[in-house]
């Protein structure tokens, strides 16, 4: 019977790099190379789309600012006209009042059915 000695079995000439073969090592290499870049190119991509986010939310906060100043403008215009109405309606001209309320709501009508028929 033959004892098997220290070195027996092992691969030969790989005893510095701990049995990895450099065929073997190499592709670990070019593997993790490869990874490294998708990896890379997903972050170019990600950062690329939030600066992209970025603007689109800059460009919506200054629409809805327009739109904010726009609604006082109309929330001022209509305040008015109530004021008018209330006065309007205060005084003994009630009757044309009444006229106005009808003639509005046959104008509304109106474009309603406009609307409907297209």
């Amino acid at each position: 019977m033959r004892r098997a000695g220290l070195g027996e079995g092992a691969p030969s000439g790989n005893y510095g790099n701990h049995g990895y073969s450099h065929s073997g090592y190499s592709a670990c290499e070019e593997e993790n190379e490869r990874l490294t870049e998708s990896l890379r190119s997903k972050v170019t991509a990600i950062k690329s789309l939030s600066i992209e986010i970025g603007h689109e939310v800059k460009s919506q906060n200054k629409l809805l600012a327009e739109m904010d100043s726009q609604f006082d403008s109309t929330t001022g215009f209509l305040g008015k006209t109530m004021g008018k109405l209330k006065i309007l309606s205060r005084g003994s001209q009630t009757k044309l009042l009444c006229y106005m309320m009808l003639f509005s709501l046959f104008v509304f009508f109106v474009i309603y059915g406009i609307i409907k028929l297209r």
